[in-house]
């Protein structure tokens, strides 16, 4: 049975464009969150890393929608064409260059859309309608129109389980990485800033520290921008700045090219964002995706932590902590926007180094969880491969439920 064309705009029972002009923020976190274009990717919507705002002007900007959970939601702009699923019941609203899509249940299921949305069928058509000489856009009355396949709602709704179940694992997998960080990021404030570390009620103290501890300089304690020896007329896995996230340790590959220069590392070396906004936001990774001793480079904005007197697994999570990276952020100098770590400062950053044996057994605990987070997430880009492979196949009707 071939599946019947539909305007999108028919088969929906909202669409809605954001108010055009940015809300008033504020610098403190309210349960009023705004969306911008870059919370919408890859099919997810973010609402951890987003703008707050009082109740007032939520309600004034949610007068036309409040969206809720399992609303689509399209960037017009900058970038064209990006797709979200909201999974939350957060209180968040549309910031500028935002339309949100919500089904008629009664003849088109909600996840069938978004799926639809990730399209070649949709995006083609997004693509073919963009227009703009310096930023690619599309008009909100295009946005209504864009037409969507549909085969029967029942058709709809198995095509829609069937790639959910990706969507579902992912999810699950995502939220366990999540609780796994968490706990090592948590073992580390207790043994090592609040000094509960085990047998801590019998240390003896000297000078305000466990005996047996000592303060270094952090430069003193780590390699910073080890070198590493590679083959110019080789490609090796790149990692751009898009290769860390905000908020965990996943390094992620995101090219192979020639040698030309960038921070080299290696497994288990960390990459710590030295530019404004990428260090205020959180993008500092470990690397765990490399072979053996495979050699990796990345972006001159990296610099590069690897272990010596402190072991890996502690670096890492020094380097997350905020007293660490505000050290960094303060010592910043250059032109607004594009302010740079001066790494001298790692010489003025004081580290309390506890003994080896601790240190041994801070590391076996932790290991293992860093390991974990990486098979997961490992897990999850072989789930993504396969949502990927299906969603083109069943969305055309090539491949019948």
């Amino acid at each position: 049975m071939e599946w019947k064309e539909h305007i999108v705009s028919d088969v929906c029972e909202l669409i809605v464009d954001c108010v055009n002009k940015t809300a008033p923020i504020v610098d403190y976190e309210t349960e009023f969150k705004m969306l911008r274009t870059s919370n919408i990717k890859n099919g997810k919507v973010d609402t951890k890393n987003v703008r707050y705002v009082e109740t007032e002007v939520y309600k004034k900007w949610t007068r036309r929608v409040k969206p809720q959970r399992n609303d689509l939601i399209l960037t017009r702009e900058a970038p064209l064409g990006e797709v979200g699923l909201l999974r939350s019941d957060d209180h968040v609203f549309l910031g500028q260059r935002l339309m949100l899509y919500r089904a008629n249940s009664q003849v088109l299921n909600q996840h069938f859309l978004y799926y639809s949305f990730l399209s070649a069928h949709i995006q083609h058509q997004i693509r073919a309608l963009g227009m703009g000489s310096t930023v690619e856009h599309i008009r909100v009355p295009q946005a209504e129109k864009l037409k969507i396949k549909l085969p029967p709602l029942p058709t709809q709704k198995k095509i829609a389980r069937m790639l959910s179940t990706y969507d579902e694992l992912i999810e699950n997998n995502q939220a366990r990485i999540a609780a796994l960080e968490q706990m090592t990021q948590n073992l580390y404030k207790e043994w090592f800033v609040r000094l509960r570390f085990p047998g801590h009620e019998t240390a003896e103290w000297v000078e305000g520290l466990p005996k047996g501890w000592e303060k270094k300089p952090f430069s003193q304690c780590v390699k910073i921008n080890p070198s590493y020896k590679a083959d110019k007329n080789k490609v090796y896995p790149f990692v751009g700045m898009e290769g860390l996230k905000q908020d965990s340790l996943i390094v992620s590959q995101t090219d192979t090219r020639a040698l030309k220069g960038g921070a080299r590392f290696t497994n288990y070396d960390t990459l710590f964002s030295r530019i404004t906004p990428c260090l205020q936001n959180g993008k500092i990774g470990l690397v765990q995706f490399l072979q053996g001793d495979e050699i990796g480079f990345g972006s001159t904005e990296f610099i590069v932590f690897k272990q010596d007197k402190l072991p890996f697994e502690y670096i890492y999570l020094l380097s997350r902590t905020d007293s660490f990276r505000y050290h960094a952020i303060n010592s910043m100098s250059g032109a607004t926007g594009r302010q740079r770590v001066d790494n001298k400062c790692f010489d003025s950053f004081i580290v309390k180094v506890p003994p080896t044996n601790l240190l041994n057994d801070f590391s076996a605990k932790v290991n293992p969880m860093f390991t974990k987070v990486f098979n997961l997430q490992q897990k999850n880009l072989l789930l993504q491969q396969q949502r990927d492979r299906l969603l083109p196949r069943l969305l055309s009707g090539k491949l019948k439920v």
